[in-house]
């Protein structure tokens, strides 16, 4: 079910010149002279369309760069009167809200700890009632789409039409080749229920290291996103923050020229009557899995009527370790990834104890 608001498309937004829309720029204002140069070389490139840079950096240990404050705003604003590019900065409360508007920054972006704040989200709303700007929501740290869903909204009700979702990646306890888990089917339902809502795809957050950037980057073009937020500064190797994640401007080029872009449609009637046969197929195959899970399911039943009879408990743990390891074993072999195997088998290990405990205390 859709969520209903009133939100521009993004080929009507003023900074949009074409699909990807690119926002580059330094993880963090340093100095005058790094945010200067960084534009300059960015703006020669005429591939970016907004010029980004972190002014307050919400930093996880006390000690880190937490930004150069209100004095980068002013940076900001000489790099837009000088390059043309419009600009855009991160905030976390009204008043970096206020600050920033005061001087000008086009775009502002919400960090993926202060969208998991409700009460952060409504004190930005409430300082953005009845401005006209640009508003990128970053998904929350944490693989919640109802608290995503309602930090866009918030934003929404205050007026705001210029909203997009950028997705970022999220945090996970165990450590993965990734900064941040994709959890690609995330922003996917979001646009499930807010189906207007502009997707951007930050991979440099996602990825955390600049091997990992155009293969992040395409498959976000292949899954349809409006845009891409990279991180571009003029020596990576000197950033005070996110060193191993930032490109030159060199670099940012070359990986743009190399981003394959399709169409999300096609009129060719060809294409389309083989397109429908397939989805045909497909729809066949969901229909027989639905099946099978149904009847599986009969059998956990049955299961859990012969453990009731016998005073058995439900979770028999090494039966399901017996289950996992020959799922992952088997599924390999067929072409199916260890992880979607557990997220498929856990899911059904789950629905099948939710059967067995209605049989067991009915």
């Amino acid at each position: 079910m859709g969520t209903k608001l009133t939100i521009k498309p993004v080929q009507e937004w003023s900074i949009y010149k074409g699909r990807p829309l690119i926002i580059s720029g330094p993880c963090s204002a340093e100095s005058e002279d790094q945010l200067m140069d960084t534009a300059r070389q960015l703006a020669a490139l005429k591939k970016v369309d907004v010029y980004r840079a972190g002014i307050w950096k919400p930093r996880t240990r006390p000690d880190a760069f937490e930004g150069v404050g209100r004095e980068g705003l002013m940076w900001l604003r000489d790099v837009k009167r000088e390059t043309g590019l419009p600009t855009a900065t991160e905030v976390a409360n009204a008043a970096h809200v206020n600050d920033a508007l005061k001087f000008g920054i086009d775009v502002l972006w919400i960090g993926a700890r202060t969208s998991a704040n409700p009460f952060a989200m409504q004190e930005i709303a409430d300082a953005l009632s009845g401005v006209e700007t640009t508003v990128l929501v970053k998904n929350p740290v944490n693989p919640d789409l109802d608290l995503w869903i309602g930090a866009i909204e918030r934003i929404s009700r205050a007026g705001v039409k210029q909203i997009g979702a950028i997705h970022r990646g999220f945090s996970a306890y165990e450590k993965t080749a990734y900064r941040n888990q994709p959890k690609w089917q995330l922003p996917i339902e979001l646009r499930r229920a807010i189906p207007e809502i502009p997707l951007i795809c930050d991979p440099s957050h996602m990825g955390g290291a600049r091997r990992f950037l155009y293969e992040i980057a395409q498959k976000s073009m292949d899954l349809n996103y409006d845009g891409l937020m990279i991180e571009s500064h003029n020596d990576p190797a000197k950033a005070l923050s996110d060193k191993n994640q930032q490109l030159t401007p060199n670099d940012l080029q070359e990986l743009l020229s190399r981003l394959i872009l399709r169409q999300p449609l096609s009129k060719d009637s060809k294409f389309l009557d083989v397109l429908g046969e397939l989805r045909s197929q497909i729809d066949i195959y969901d229909d027989q899995l639905l099946d099978l899970l149904e009847q599986r399911m009969c059998v956990a039943e049955t299961i859990g009527k012969y453990k009731k009879e016998n005073s058995i408990t439900i979770l028999q743990t090494s039966r399901w370790e017996e289950i996992i390891q020959k799922a992952v074993s088997k599924g390999s072999s067929k072409g199916l990834s260890e992880e979607f195997i557990n997220l498929l088998f856990k899911a059904v290990h789950q629905e099948s104890i939710n059967h067995q405990n209605v049989i067991m205390n009915s």
